[in-house]
């Protein structure tokens, strides 16, 4: 069974997801989306869907499964989803539960996700599982911050902003590592807070 309270979380949220995002830094962090997702190759996952806001920047003609734990969600992706040139099937599904075979899929892509996931180290082991040997993991997300002030005033806001959405104070570059992960290239595109990392799968 999927985690219910994160479910109902991101379902109360998605109505009103594009106009929260549009309000953030959203448009700022485009161009460095899309420099991740030109790297999409193969057999590839996708987590998680939200809205579609990402869909417009992928590359055309690829075969994407992309997920996401709100049906809600999901349901404000559709017209994104059909608008997509190439291949993306959509599924409701916790990436703690999903049913994919082992060694599935060449790549995952993951765009501010691991600040939401419950148990990011056993959310990341389930994608490692899901890799082919030698797969590779791309991420843009925000993380926690090493240095003062920073990192005492993300651990603060944590306490309020994970009651409607993400923790800002995640260790998402160690929880990478942690889950089996070898981690090829880590790029901080604001300070130490948001970033790109890219990770592979041993073979």
């Amino acid at each position: 069974m999927p985690d219910l309270a994160t479910q109902a979380k991101w379902d109360r949220l998605a109505p009103r997801f594009d106009t929260m995002a549009a309000k953030g830094a959203e448009e700022r962090w485009q161009p460095f989306k899309q420099g991740l997702f030109e790297n999409m190759d193969g057999k590839i996952l996708f987590l998680a869907l939200g809205t579609g806001l990402d869909i417009p920047f992928f590359p055309t003609g690829k075969d994407i499964t992309a997920i996401d734990i709100s049906p809600k969600m999901v349901e404000e992706a559709q017209e994104r989803l059909a608008a997509y040139d190439g291949t993306i099937e959509a599924h409701v599904m916790d990436v703690h539960e999903m049913p994919f075979e082992p060694e599935s899929f060449d790549q995952v892509f993951t765009s501010c996700t691991f600040c939401s996931v419950p148990n990011p180290v056993e959310g990341l082991k389930a994608l490692h599982r899901v890799l082919k040997p030698g797969g590779k993991l791309f991420m843009f997300e925000h993380t926690g911050s090493r240095f003062y002030p920073f990192k005492p005033m993300m651990n603060l806001m944590t306490v309020l902003t994970r009651k409607i959405g993400p923790d800002m104070n995640r260790t998402t570059v160690a929880n990478v590592k942690a889950a089996g992960f070898k981690v090829t290239e880590v790029n901080n595109v604001f300070l130490d807070v948001v970033k790109t990392i890219k990770a592979v799968k041993p073979a």
